[in-house]
């Protein structure tokens, strides 16, 4: 195993030198990694297409695409984003100015999952290199491919002080989370979250965490059936299900309860058609684990669509469950595979509370016509992000934060929130010598009545 201790030494000295914060710095290894993922597609491709099973469409689409637009972004902004900001200097600053300067944390360690392996390793490693940090950065040994495509392309564009890639299992795991890192950035599971937050506290470490959990889908009265189950069957078989914002469970109104799952039906058949383990585009579970503990799942319900397994290749086809209780296995964890609980309510108070009375949720899916219950959703209703008559698309931009709340996370990136996210933003007051008012200074004899009125 390397010597973690070492290599976060050395890049807590190559950062010490200055070296990552100017511009022309950042700006040169952005530019360089979007060279490297242009000439280097096809690998990425293959890579993802060995280790889940993803179709080159679905691939480039949810992953390569999603980090050029990230890139893009950067690149384009970058300068703005650095430009220290001027604030309100208050009145008991007087005279003075007040700037807020955007700063690197320092050595920062980069943890990703294996269900989008590029995407959710180089997308948060744009936000480290656009703030000027060094990293350490740790793919998953579940989508061994794809990991060795990223150890390789950081080991061509960086120097280790720089920037680092990993590759291990659990070992490698615990013994990074020993060092001590000024910042940590991990995507993965509540569980292994809380593991990560327990180990960061020696060390006082801030982190971000986008975890995951129970994504719920509501289905009011007034939703446009046809459309839903379009957006509703893309959104759960994307990658197979194993999305951290897949739609988890359906809340339906008793009422449309049987148009969605016949129009569901409807909708897989088109993507997917009426043999869908022979279909190609269908990934893979990612591994036998996985595959085993989603068949157990599969017995919480009845199925009304679907069912069908292949051993061998590790696929599920589709599949709508009904008749689930509340208490059953599949709703007592986030599914992360290609089923679909429907579960109908009578009153919209009915869904809110069951929702509720759980963790908050990643992700949160509306459909409806209602401008009303649009509202009162927003409102009463906690969640990460989400979507109104879609799914997923919600993260699909580098305009707006993505992450968690509660159990399903803390921090947001994407754009110029990732910069922020890797940044600390050091706040100056800078105070001019004259005239220096005495109000402040000691005796304070007869001084209250002007501070009252000063304040």
């Amino acid at each position: 195993m390397m010597d973690f201790e070492q290599l976060v030494s050395r890049q807590r000295d190559y950062f010490l030198t200055q070296a990552t914060k100017p511009y022309s710095f950042r700006m040169q290894q952005l530019q360089k990694l979007m060279t490297w993922i242009n000439e280097n597609e096809q690998d990425i491709l293959d890579a993802l297409e060995w280790d889940l099973g993803k179709s080159s469409y679905e691939a480039y689409l949810t992953e390569v695409a999603m980090v050029k637009q990230e890139l893009k972004d950067a690149l384009r902004n970058l300068k703005k984003w650095m430009k220290t900001r001027r604030a309100r200097t208050a009145i008991g600053q007087l005279p003075g100015t007040c700037r807020m300067y955007s700063e690197p944390y320092g050595v920062t360690l980069i943890m990703s999952p294996w269900n989008y392996p590029f995407q959710l390793t180089v997308a948060p490693m744009i936000g480290a290199i656009s703030a000027g940090n060094c990293a350490v950065v740790k793919p998953s040994a579940y989508s061994a491919a794809t990991s060795a495509v990223i150890k390789r392309m950081i080991s061509e564009l960086y120097e280790p002080e720089y920037l680092v890639a990993v590759e291990g299992g659990r070992n490698e795991n615990a013994a990074l989370l020993e060092q001590h890192f000024d910042f940590i950035f991990f995507t993965g599971s509540p569980t292994v979250g809380r593991l990560v937050m327990e180990k960061a506290s020696a060390h006082l470490t801030p982190v971000s965490l986008e975890l995951g959990g129970k994504s719920p889908v509501i289905v009011d009265e007034t939703a446009d059936i046809a459309l839903t189950a379009k957006r509703l069957a893309w959104g759960k078989c994307v990658n197979a299900g194993q999305t951290c914002v897949a739609p988890d469970y359906v809340l339906v109104h008793h009422s449309r309860e049987e148009a969605l799952i016949e129009a569901l039906i409807k909708e897989i058949r088109e993507m997917y058609t009426s043999a869908p383990l022979m279909n190609p585009i269908l990934p893979k579970i990612v591994n036998q684990r996985h595959f085993e503990r989603l068949i157990g799942l599969m017995q919480s319900g009845v199925v009304a669509h679907g069912g069908q397994l292949d051993v061998a290749a590790r696929k599920i086809a589709p599949t709508i469950l009904t008749d689930v209780d509340w208490e059953s296995p599949i709703m007592q964890e986030e599914i992360f595979g290609p089923l679909l609980p429907i579960l109908p309510y009578r009153k919209l108070e009915e869904a809110i509370s069951r929702i509720r009375q759980r963790p908050k949720p990643l992700a949160l899916y509306l459909f409806t016509r209602s401008k009303a219950v649009e509202e009162r959703i927003m409102r009463e209703v906690s969640f990460g992000g989400g979507c109104v008559n879609d799914t997923i698309l919600h993260l699909a931009t580098p305009y707006m934060p993505f992450g968690g709340v509660g159990e399903s996370g803390m921090g947001g990136y994407h754009g110029k929130y990732s910069f922020d996210t890797f940044s600390h933003t050091k706040s100056v007051l800078k105070r001019w010598a004259r005239p220096d008012i005495p109000l402040r200074y000691a005796p304070y004899d007869g001084k209250m009545k002007w501070i009252r009125k000063l304040m």
